[in-house]
């Protein structure tokens, strides 16, 4: 039974850098998630304002725009392996110890500028994974990167237990540096098992006389792909709303929780924890339901189920546990359809011949789209801490009338779309 899940089967009979990939994620997505709900909390009690918080986000969106906007070219020129393995090592090993040991505002932002550089190694990453990867896999291959993340389910709790025994600011120190042993071996053992993809080796091969600002200048043709493939704009709208609505959970929950809410910080992980558990139980009930190549139906179930996670948030009183199961809850099986769909749905929307240029402009565009939003997230969150979480009941509504009438253009127009 277990055997004959479509996911489970996935999993077992990956090969080659997907396996490399897939299996070795854990590494990274285990102490990532570990630490992400204190990263808040932990700034406030270094000092930072909410308003210096929203300004770290804001820089640090800046730098991945200049990041991604290079991204395609250094993963052409280097290759998706040694791309991946370099720059993931700079901008996640280096950046974890600095906030292992931050004292102050400057300590953050340096840090921040420096983890900014993490879009080059997500284009090289992405490629590495989805290059020698059948398409039908996608989705599962995707879940199975968002399911490694969810085990920190089952040890987010101790660090709950390690706040109220020794503090906010000495366990996250802890799990900052947990983060670079972990992330620093999972980078070496990928190295090691992931070998350079097909469509790599060609492009080192086509770009290697080639010089960097040549290429740059050759993006404006690449461009023109990209606005004539009403897919790939899709795409890119959807991946605009996730991301600033992403960037503004993960900055402003905690401190939703514990200004307004008042929560206790310790009992912080316990929501991660029952997040997580949903999620897991959706992957592997749902999800292998689902045909991983219609797109719409899921997506805009996403979507609707995202906006009312965040109305049931902000409706929240005083202690209000209750209301933030429910939305913990709707907001895990929104994720769980909206972020698999989403991956692949860029996957199969760009040009596999220019895949790493065509990916590196699209992040460069929701970069660009997103960068502000931090800045306004942080103003609005010193009004009223519910604020941030209107602004993302905005944008999902807007990514829900965005798939919507997608779909019906598509249909109008007779075509079989990647988002049907």
């Amino acid at each position: 039974m277990v055997r004959s899940n479509p996911l489970i089967k996935t999993l077992l009979t990956l090969k080659g850098n997907a396996r490399a990939c897939v299996w070795t994620e854990p590494l990274f997505s285990i102490p990532w998630q570990l630490y992400m709900p204190y990263v808040a909390l932990y700034q406030m009690a270094l000092g930072l304002t909410e308003r210096q918080i929203g300004l770290i986000a804001s820089v640090s969106m800046f730098v991945q725009v200049l990041a991604a906007s290079v991204s395609g070219v250094i993963t052409d020129k280097m290759g998706r392996k040694h791309t991946t393995h370099r720059f993931d090592i700079i901008s996640w090993s280096i950046p974890c110890l600095i906030w292992a040991f931050s004292q102050n505002f400057t300590h953050f932002l340096l840090a921040a500028v420096i983890n900014g550089l993490w879009r080059i190694p997500a284009n090289s990453w992405n490629c590495l994974l989805v290059e020698d990867t059948d398409e039908r896999q996608l989705v599962h291959v995707f879940s199975w990167i968002n399911i490694a993340g969810l085990l920190a389910a089952f040890v987010a709790p101790v660090a709950g237990i390690f706040v109220a025994r020794y503090g906010l600011v000495p366990t996250v120190r802890g799990l900052y540096l947990l983060a670079f042993v972990m992330m620093t071996v999972k980078f070496m053992v990928l190295d090691w098992l992931a070998e350079e993809t097909q469509r790599g080796k060609i492009r080192m091969q086509e770009t290697a006389e080639v010089s960097p600002w040549t290429l740059l200048r050759q993006y404006g043709g690449v461009w023109d792909k990209v606005i004539h493939s009403p897919q790939t704009l899709v795409a890119l709208g959807v991946m605009v709303v996730i991301n600033i609505s992403t960037m503004i959970n993960t900055n402003f929950w905690g401190i939703l929780l514990t200004q307004r809410l008042q929560i206790p910080k310790q009992y912080i992980a316990v929501f991660p924890f029952a997040k997580s558990l949903v999620m897991l139980f959706f992957y592997f009930l749902i999800i292998p339901r689902l045909d991983p190549l219609k797109f719409r139906r899921p997506m805009l179930t996403g979507f609707f189920l995202f906006v009312a996670s965040q109305t049931v948030l902000i409706s929240a009183p005083v202690l209000g546990y209750g209301f933030l199961l429910v939305s913990i809850a709707l907001e895990a099986c929104s994720l769980a359809l909206l972020q698999p769909f989403m991956d692949a749905l860029v996957v199969v929307s760009v040009d596999s011949v220019e895949r790493a240029r065509i990916v590196s402009i699209l992040h460069v565009a929701m970069l660009l789209f997103s960068t502000p939003f931090g800045w306004l997230a942080g103003s609005f969150a010193e009004l009223d801490h519910r604020l941030p979480f209107v602004i993302n009941i905005v944008l999902l509504t807007l990514g829900f009338v965005l798939m919507l009438q997608t779909g019906r253009e598509a249909g109008r127009r007779g075509t079989i779309s990647a988002v049907r």
